[in-house]
């Protein structure tokens, strides 16, 4: 009697072994003669005695291959037949999302996340009928608080200017709302990048380089914004081993007309303090020339290590700041990073109003953010989600009264209309976008961007699939996608009264904590982040601040004070 539980294994896969392995190899065999004596009496179709033989040979061969080898247990205990296993692992993701899914249950972009962005940049209707598919109930529905009062959406203000002269900026730059995030030539295909930044130009917004340097694909008409990372490509040297920044090339390529604002890059939020390698046999002539390395053969790996050679603290941050701004002749310069400890951050901020030297942007990369591979406990456990990331940077800047000296710049999941909206009511100027706007070139969220087989063409260098991307009409998909979500962000703005998007406050969104319990952001956030209005952190024995808020304040002092 069977004492299979029910949806477990299958008896004859519980059964199989070795020996039954052979036994069923036999009768194959018996079967292929008797399949050839038959033929010859012209009773079969050729064809089948060719594969009865075949499927005989490839079962031995595979099998005993299993038998003979000692890496897998499973192919030792189940020859041949665990390639099934092997087979249905490999498709798994596919089943998944073709047959399993729901719109909203995929990750870390649904179904109906995706459809949304595809429908927008091919110019679709995205409209629905019967209203919405969301439980409403649910613990963490949000909304925003519409007004009775609208404005008119075509007043709502859609750009912002990125560039202080109080700091000593003298060449700001009119960003969109919002823009494309760091993506690396090298991650990204050359058509892919050559897709986003013509598109960029298209629709009047930005395009950051990623680390990995200003390649040409990079140059294609739009704006940049020149990530300028850890490996210091196209602004650095490797001596001894070690990347160093150079003065001569970052004044060289600063000088280039696509290139609006340089961002110095701290940690990313997919993988906060952890550097990466590209090794020396896959760096291609363009990869080079992107990177500044200079002609093959190409014998070292390419290293981006977790810190930087040019700076190791506030104080040197901010000088580091003061050198690109006058290298770059006043283009507007900033840094971006994950939030971690924020003792650490109060340090930065010591160092600021110390030295008089303030950045014109900081961008609030959040840990829910994309990368091309990682490991996963820096994808899943390390760096601060962006709500409380921007959160906690904004108030620390207006408690220290420096708040107007620069903007802020957030990325961390941001699709549509309303994570935009509601990204900015947590304190972003504007925002970046990566993941969506590879959905807008036609990724299909097969996640294979770290194997260099992306079907689309997009995060691959393989060329017999990067040719497939066809540059003039994934071009003018990103243009639609950031003119629709543009567009859905300043109907949402004008629903709540406003014609300036950073006039939205968290009094304005809401949020279900649970079955019963709701709460405005503003509100919910308090809790535990205090919402300061300006300069609280510098009154004496800061009445106005928190314990947490002033405990990390005195401890950025005394870590600043420590680093000089």
């Amino acid at each position: 009697m069977s004492t299979r539980l029910p949806g477990g294994i299958p008896d004859f896969i519980e059964k199989w072994n070795p020996k039954l392995f052979k036994q069923v190899g036999f009768g194959l065999g018996a079967a292929s003669v008797a399949s050839l004596g038959i033929l010859a009496n012209d009773m079969l179709h050729p064809a089948l005695p060719v594969g009865i033989i075949g499927f005989t040979a490839v079962y031995w061969k595979v099998g005993t291959d299993d038998l003979n080898q000692s890496n897998h247990t499973l192919r030792r205990n189940f020859p041949f037949l665990c390639h099934m296993r092997y087979l249905f692992e490999s498709i798994r993701p596919e089943i998944q999302q073709y047959l399993i899914e729901s719109d909203s249950d995929a990750t870390p972009f649904s179904r109906s996340m995706r459809s949304t962005i595809y429908q927008r940049s091919k110019a679709q209707s995205d409209t629905r009928a019967l209203g919405t598919m969301r439980d409403v109930y649910e613990e963490g529905y949000e909304w925003g608080a519409h007004s009775m009062f609208p404005a008119n959406h075509h007043d709502v203000k859609t750009r912002v200017k990125v560039g202080n002269k109080l700091n000593g900026c003298s060449q700001p730059y009119s960003a969109s709302i919002f823009n494309i995030s760091a993506m690396s030539y090298g991650a990204l295909s050359g058509p892919a990048v050559t897709a986003l930044n013509k598109g960029a130009q298209m629709g009047g917004f930005y395009h950051n380089t990623g680390e990995g340097g200003i390649s040409k694909f990079h140059l294609s008409g739009g704006d940049i914004v020149w990530n300028v990372g850890t490996g210091y490509f196209a602004c650095g040297k490797t001596v001894d081993g070690k990347r160093m920044f150079n003065e001569e090339m970052f004044r060289e390529n600063s000088a280039k007309e696509a290139v609006k604002m340089i961002e110095i890059k701290l940690s990313q939020g997919a993988k906060p303090a952890h550097g990466g390698i590209l090794p020396a046999n896959k760096i291609t002539a363009e990869i080079s020339d992107a990177r500044g390395l200079g002609p093959g053969p190409w014998t070292e790996d390419c290293a981006s290590p977790p810190y930087h050679s040019a700076f190791s603290t506030p104080k040197q941050l901010c000088e580091f700041i003061l050198k690109l701004r006058t290298l770059s002749d006043g283009k507007p310069i900033g840094f971006k990073l994950c939030i971690g400890n924020p003792s650490e951050l109060a340090s930065l901020f010591h160092a600021m109003i110390d030295t008089d030297i303030y950045p014109d942007f900081i961008t609030v990369d959040g840990s829910e953010g994309g990368t091309g591979a990682a490991p996963p406990e820096f994808q899943d456990s390390m760096g601060m989600p962006m709500a409380e990331g921007l959160r906690l940077t904004d108030n620390m800047l207006k408690g220290a009264g420096i708040r107007n000296r620069m903007k802020l710049i957030a990325a961390g999941k941001v699709y549509n209309g309303f994570s935009l909206v509601r990204t900015m009511a947590n304190g972003a100027d504007l925002c970046n976008a990566a993941r969506a706007f590879m959905f807008s070139l036609g990724c299909i969220q097969a996640l294979k961007c770290n194997a260099n087989t992306c079907p689309t063409g997009i995060t691959t260098q393989n060329k017999n699939l990067s040719s497939g991307l066809d540059v003039p009409n994934k071009s003018v998909r990103v243009s639609n996608f950031h003119a629709a979500t543009v567009l859905s962000a300043s109907e949402i703005v004008a629903a709540m009264g406003h014609t300036n998007p950073r006039h939205v406050t968290g009094e304005n969104l809401w949020k279900r904590e649970n079955g019963i319990h709701v709460s405005t952001y503003s509100d919910m956030h308090s809790k535990y982040l205090p919402v300061l209005e300006g300069g609280e952190l510098l009154e004496e024995g800061m009445p106005k601040v928190p314990k947490k808020m002033q405990g990390w304040w005195k401890e950025g002092k005394v870590l600043y004070d420590s680093m000089n």
